[in-house]
């Protein structure tokens, strides 16, 4: 296959240059596994896993492979596999804190163009959690677009559009059902060929059976949801990238069972450019909107020009957001002095022996 048909950019040539040089391949990540990976290019799919050397300067799960990355490698065509030796710089990249008590970030999918939010509305829409799917997907680089799923479920579509489109800031919004074809029409712009999307949502709002859709077959294993809470089950257990017959490569993630952002200031001043534009007019610059003289934000919300829970929305954000600023720095300060000590017991041990 050939490479621009699997995204590839004039991005990416200077990028890939010295590694050509030294008689490396490129090839795209398709699969994520435990340990290894899948890549695609001229040669065809390969497994791969990555060199001594790139695991050991890799400093942290962010600097592996991710679905979606070009990578450099070296083929040995003969057993089907390579070795990946570099990955090449990512132009736009869906990342979100790893889940538990750490502060790692975790790439979700890379080089992506339009990021799917996918929501089912098997329930009611979720205001909220779709304010925290679109600071994710406008911090990428990409372009967020909202699919509501399951419309044959749902009694009001024209109500549930209303709800999202509230909170999308002017972002598509589209209303689909995979099982009678309803809206599906408009999602084929944005999936031309050579062009990236993946999917972000919780389990059970039909992503899967979205691609099964665009496919025309079923590639991918789906389940129903339960029936007491509508609450999906995870079947896509890995981020793979699927080819459309439209040539275009979408990336099937599983269902995030907790979604913490990573570094989103951006995508929170995008996602919330309402309250933004109604903060321009506050007293004092660094006000957060909680009790402050002269707050423009909190007077738009007693008057009723801002929605309560869309102000309460934006300023849990904020507040995970200011965490994670200090969670970082404490972590960046730590590193800071594992290092300073490493150096100094080097230093030790260097002047003990001259003795």
């Amino acid at each position: 296959m050939e490479l621009a048909q699997l995204g590839w950019t004039d991005f990416f040539q200077p990028h890939f240059e010295p590694h050509a040089q030294a008689g490396l391949s490129a090839g795209r990540v398709v699969v994520g596994h435990r340990g290894g990976w899948q890549v695609v290019g001229a040669p065809g799919e390969l497994r791969a896993e990555i060199s001594g050397r790139f695991r050991y300067q890799a400093a942290g799960p962010a600097h592996l492979p991710a679905v979606g990355d070009w990578v450099a490698m070296e083929v040995y065509a003969a057993e089907e596999k390579a070795v990946i030796h570099a990955i090449l710089p990512r132009r736009t990249k869906i990342s979100r804190t790893t889940s538990g008590g750490t502060t790692d970030e975790q790439v979700l999918a890379a080089n992506i163009d339009d990021v799917f939010i996918v929501a089912s509305l098997g329930a009611p829409v979720n205001p909220r959690r779709l304010e925290r799917y679109l600071a994710l997907a406008w911090d990428s680089g990409a372009n967020p677009v909202v699919i509501l799923t399951k419309t044959d479920l749902c009694e009001d579509v024209a109500d549930a559009l209303r709800e999202a489109n509230a909170v999308a800031g002017g972002v598509p919004v589209h209303a689909v059902s995979s099982v009678t074809g309803e809206g599906m029409d408009e999602l084929r712009p944005a999936l031309r060929a050579a062009r990236t999307v993946a999917l972000l949502g919780p389990s059970g709002v039909g992503k899967s059976t979205l691609v099964n859709h665009l496919c025309g077959e079923e590639i991918l294993p789906s389940l129903p949801v339960r029936e007491d809470d509508q609450k999906g089950r995870h079947t896509t257990t890995q981020r793979e990238m699927i080819l459309l017959p439209s040539g275009a490569l979408v990336i099937d993630t599983p269902g995030l069972r907790e979604l913490q952002l990573w570094e989103t200031a951006d995508g929170l001043d995008a996602a919330f450019e309402d309250v933004e534009m109604l903060a321009a007019g506050c007293r004092f610059s660094d006000c957060r909107h909680e009790s402050e003289p002269g707050c423009a934000v909190l007077r738009a919300a007693e008057e009723g020009a801002l929605d309560a829970g869309r102000l309460e929305g934006y300023r849990k954000l904020q507040r995970e957001q200011r965490h994670f600023e200090l969670r970082h720095d404490l972590r960046a300060q730590a590193e800071e002095r594992r290092k300073l000590k490493s150096v100094m017991r080097g230093a030790r041990k260097f002047y003990k022996s001259g003795e």
